[in-house]
């Protein structure tokens, strides 16, 4: 087991775009296992290659009850995203000892270059298209409180910024 140590926000890797993924290969393979080791040592939901310093569009979700049903995705694109809505309280493990109620689509279709290295095209609903939707923003160099407004995200970094002074 392979878990890799996490970004701290503010780090600039964090709100930067990741690079896209050429092909699917061993290396790949084994970023994907050591963040699902990571992701599953949170334990979280989904994780993405930039939270642990690597600059790819790679991301793993699981958000199964049972575990170990993680999706691996190189390159993923929503297509298509519901109009209803669905809030949930989001974290990250890059900003530890804060969370925020976000609101995202019930349901998203995303295209991915998959574990076999083939395009797919999946839908997600519910705690599923949170997450993936979660991945795909850090991917793009966005974190969740990003999606906040002004003021709520200013009281979210304060206290995160009293959480880290008191760890």
């Amino acid at each position: 087991m392979s878990v890799r140590p996490f970004l701290r926000w503010p780090d600039r890797r964090l709100a930067s775009a990741a690079a896209p993924v050429d092909a699917v290969d061993d290396a790949v393979h084994a970023i994907w296992k050591d963040m699902i080791d990571t992701m599953e040592a949170m334990p979280g939901v989904g994780l993405a290659a930039p939270q642990i310093g690597v600059t790819l569009r790679l991301a793993v979700v699981d958000a199964s009850e049972t575990r170990g049903q993680a999706i691996r995705m190189a390159n993923p694109v929503i297509l298509h995203a519901s109009g209803q809505v669905r809030a949930h309280e989001e974290a990250s493990p890059n900003l530890p000892g804060v969370s925020a109620m976000i609101e995202r689509p019930r349901a998203v279709t995303v295209r991915f270059l998959n574990a076999a290295g083939e395009i797919e095209e999946r839908d997600f609903v519910r705690l599923w298209a949170t997450s993936v939707q979660h991945q795909i923003d850090h991917l793009d160099g966005r974190m969740y409180f990003d999606r906040l407004s002004r003021l709520k995200r200013e009281m979210l970094l304060r206290r995160a910024r009293k959480a880290g002074d008191r760890g």
